[in-house]
């Protein structure tokens, strides 16, 4: 029996097992690319909104054994069956010791292309879509720093990890990946990622941050030039760029980041890039607001929420995503009532804007895992087999949001 087919028996056996179990399959991704009208997503001429899951790891467990194949194949049915339509993960691994996407610059590991190859796949089948980023800010599985690294290997004189935004020969790098992504060809399927309508979106880079350029300049110009040549391979795919939120120089008059931090990112001028189809926020307000009570933690959650909708409403004019949030089991008096009420929360705010007419599109939870992946969890991670209050309700938020569409 042939590897691949030995892979689509599993996978066929773990849906069969959850349909057993009482749920019951969506269909697969059409053929359509989600669009953006203003404030709005579009798919078939109609509204569409969000309700997704984080899982970085997919790729890589897509690349390895068929027993860590079934645990993506678990994951995309499972996510499925509570509606939960779209996957933000990572299309990189640069140079790393486990799993590399791309070894150096330009070469890449096949296996692990295949890897993603399946998981592009296995996720049109279940009818879940993928925001696929493109590169770290963070040292994690790469990122900008191992780029930079290339660089100084091959004698260019670069001072820190920030050039990655600023340096001809790191840019260039850069570009050869998005350009060996955009067409890569899906070994399984046969289609041209930039064809493939189970991509939901591309994200330029993963929170992305220049600490020595607090004006945001230096991101702004390096967003409008990759944004530009993303576009100029793929106009099929929605584009974003990674932010988490912040505020920058140019707008310090509604500026209300985090113990007033900057980071070199602008959310108001960054998205007002043409080639940037929607904006993204993310929240993390135990590690940016350190010591403070839950109190004060959700006022400014409130306020982080709405604020950005209104800016997204009355300023950028373009669809947002929450596109991370989370609750720590490593916070001092975590219980998982609170994470629910910390979901709610959010959901709320985020169904709110969407019934109303309003920008906010959907929210993206960090992160879905199943059981037997423990290397992988960061204290965030939620498990639908130890959290079935949890699963309900995300799966309420999923019914919500696609009554909206009717």
């Amino acid at each position: 029996m042939g590897v691949h087919l030995f892979l689509v028996m599993v996978c066929f056996m773990v849906a069969f097992a959850i349909v057993k179990n009482g749920y019951t399959h969506k269909a697969h991704v059409d053929g359509s690319f989600v669009q953006r009208n203003g404030t709005q997503f579009i798919l078939n001429g109609k509204p569409h909104y969000v309700n997704g899951f984080n899982a970085y790891w997919l790729m890589t467990m897509a690349a390895d054994t068929p027993n860590t194949r079934s645990k993506v194949c678990t994951t995309l049915v499972q996510a499925s069956q509570l509606g939960l339509n779209v996957a933000r993960t990572w299309a990189f691994n640069d140079g790393g010791d486990y799993k590399a996407l791309q070894v150096s610059p330009a070469s890449y590991e096949e296996n692990v292309f295949q890897g993603l190859d399946f998981l592009i796949s296995e996720a049109g089948k279940h009818g879940v879509q993928l925001i696929l980023s493109l590169v770290n800010n963070w040292k994690n599985f790469g990122g900008k720093s191992k780029y930079v690294e290339w660089a100084r290997q091959r004698g260019e004189n670069i001072i820190s990890e920030d050039d990655f935004f600023t340096h001809p020969v790191v840019k260039q790098y850069y570009k050869n990946h998005v350009k060996t992504m955009l067409t890569r060809k899906n070994t399984i399927n046969g289609l041209l990622y930039k064809d493939d309508p189970t991509i939901f979106a591309w994200e330029l880079i993963n929170q992305p941050r220049y600490k020595n350029d607090t004006s945001g300049k230096s991101i702004q110009n390096w967003v409008s030039e990759m944004a530009a040549y993303v576009k100029s391979i793929d106009s099929n795919h929605l584009l974003e760029i990674g932010l988490e939120g912040f505020y920058g120089e140019t707008t310090s008059q509604k500026l209300f980041n985090p113990n007033s931090t900057q980071v070199g990112t602008d959310f108001i001028s960054n998205n007002q890039i043409p080639e940037i189809d929607f904006a993204t926020i993310h929240i993390y307000p135990d590690q940016w607001l350190p010591g403070s009570d839950e109190t004060t933690e959700n006022a400014f959650v409130e306020k982080w929420i709405e604020g950005h909708i209104e800016d997204s409403n009355n300023v950028l004019g373009k669809p947002l995503i929450v596109a991370e949030f989370a609750k720590s089991s490593k916070s001092p008096g975590y219980s998982i009532y609170k994470r629910d009420n910390y979901f709610k929360k959010i959901y709320e705010a985020i169904s709110t804007s969407a019934t109303s007419g309003g920008s906010c599109a959907g929210g993206i939870f960090w992160q879905l895992m199943p059981q037997g992946l423990d290397r992988y969890g960061d204290g965030y991670e939620v498990i639908f087999e130890n959290s079935p209050s949890t699963i309900e309700i995300i799966k309420q938020q999923s019914i919500k949001m696609s009554s909206i569409k009717s």
